[in-house]
């Protein structure tokens, strides 16, 4: 009788430390996981009131800009990974320095995107068949903005160094600066200084490019600390380059899922881009949302394995997987309750409320299947799991490519493009679902 009463006892102790370590991590991380987003959002505001064909520019430059940004997100997930197993093991020195090679890979990526994407914003954004009147707003915030992306790339990866250490105050503390600076910027330069839709990159630019310096200070205050060198070593980026190919695999295939539905969003015509452009903000939000209980499961799941705590894995993965459905479904009914108070943010065109407004009903039952995904997602990152998530990502980009493609085909709207992709969370769940039932991502030890 004394076993039966304890164990009970033993399981509510485990649930409430998982709890307590869940929500001091994810609750930060939220801060610093929405800081893209709600820079998004604000633009989107600010420029949404310029006009629908300025609107709809942004929409196709921001995909664009955010799947140059978003395919190297590995720099902050898989140095979160490699930093909390090292910290589980008590070696903080590696565990820096594996951070220093992610920092300085990151400055290579950015000069690199930087390179490619000015000369070719035009021809891109033609290609993702923007309208006559949108299509020179979309490549003046393209060219412009551009110039973030190698300190949008280096706060990726501090970020990671940080989470790893089991640090997310500090990121939330810099978004929270972030955002406020790039609102302010973003409506002196729009308005105050009447740049239009430059003002708008102008303005995000900057902030990004603060944010950044911030978060070198931090990080290199951290390393000479511990003894880290701050030198670049070859061997360690090419490492780090290396443990993060299959997630920019995975994450690629992600990418060009959200483009595929941008370019379909963009030829049902403007009002359903500009529609599409104001959902996937939101999307983005909720996403990230429901990514802060992954970002804790990340550090912790990488904690517990360099640890050797296989047990504690399990638990805190079980554990996180219920926070995961319960938070979807408190935002599914958020946005249910908020549609009619949402959308007049955004814009005063009658067609794109009209277009807007069934598809985020879609959205807001969908969320409690993206509650479980973002969080088994991040477990298996924490894992460092990569090569699985490669493989599941491209099994589900294969079967959401051609349904999402039939919709102008077959005359559907924007409704119907947002129904297919909650069939593309479904079926990431289904494979997600089974790694973690098969524990094959269960590897201990400092190094995977």
């Amino acid at each position: 009788m004394v076993h039966m009463t304890q164990a009970p006892a033993r399981h509510r102790t485990g649930r409430r430390q998982h709890d307590r370590e869940i929500v001091s991590l994810a609750v930060p991380a939220f801060g610093s996981l929405v800081a893209e987003p709600l820079f998004l959002m604000a633009d989107t505001a600010i420029v949404g009131h310029l006009g629908t064909a300025q609107l709809a520019g942004l929409g196709v430059a921001s995909a664009l800009l955010m799947t140059a940004v978003s395919v190297f997100v590995f720099l902050a997930y898989a140095t979160t990974a490699a930093v909390a197993r090292r910290v589980g093991a008590g070696d903080l020195q590696a565990a820096i320095r594996q951070g220093m090679d992610g920092i300085w890979l990151a400055l290579l990526l950015g000069a690199a995107v930087v390179a490619i994407v000015i000369p070719t914003a035009s021809g891109v954004v033609d290609l993702f068949g923007a309208s006559d009147a949108a299509a020179p707003y979309a490549t003046t915030y393209l060219r412009i903005s551009a110039l973030g992306i190698p300190a949008m790339l280096v706060v990726l990866a501090a970020t990671g160094v940080l989470r790893g250490l089991q640090d997310t105050k500090t990121p939330l503390y810099v978004a929270i600066a972030g955002f406020v600076a790039n609102g302010a910027l973003n409506a002196g330069l729009v308005y105050g200084a009447d740049l239009g839709i430059a003002g708008s990159a102008w303005g995000t630019v900057i902030a990004q490019w603060g944010m950044a310096v911030v978060y070198l200070v931090v990080v290199v205050r951290g390393a000479r600390k511990h003894g880290a060198s701050l030198r670049p070593d070859a061997a360690g980026i090419r490492a780090s380059a290396q443990a993060g190919a299959p997630l920019l695999v995975r994450t690629l295939s992600l990418r060009a899922i959200l483009m595929i539905a941008t370019a379909v969003a963009a030829r049902l015509g403007d009002a359903d881009i500009a529609a599409h452009q104001i959902i996937l903000s939101l999307w983005s939000l909720l996403a990230f949302a429901l990514d802060a209980i992954a970002i804790a499961g990340q550090a912790i799941i990488g904690r517990y394995l360099g640890a050797g705590d296989a047990q504690g894995a399990r638990e805190a993965c079980r554990r996180m997987v219920e926070w995961g459905i319960a938070v979807g479904v408190v935002l599914g009914i958020l946005v249910v309750i908020a549609r009619p108070a949402f959308l007049p943010l955004f814009t005063s065109d009658s067609a794109v409320k009209d277009a807007a407004l069934p598809a985020l009903l879609i959205v807001a039952l969908s969320q409690p299947i993206s509650g479980i995904v973002f969080v088994l997602d991040g477990v298996l990152m924490g894992a460092g799991d990569g090569p699985y998530l490669a493989w599941a990502m491209l099994l589900t980009l294969a079967v959401f490519a051609p349904v999402a493609l039939l919709v102008p085909v077959l005359g559907g709207g924007l409704t119907a493009l947002w129904a297919t992709m909650t069939l593309m969370m479904t079926v990431r769940m289904a494979t997600l679902w089974l790694r973690t039932r098969s524990g094959h991502w269960i590897v201990t030890g400092a190094t995977r």
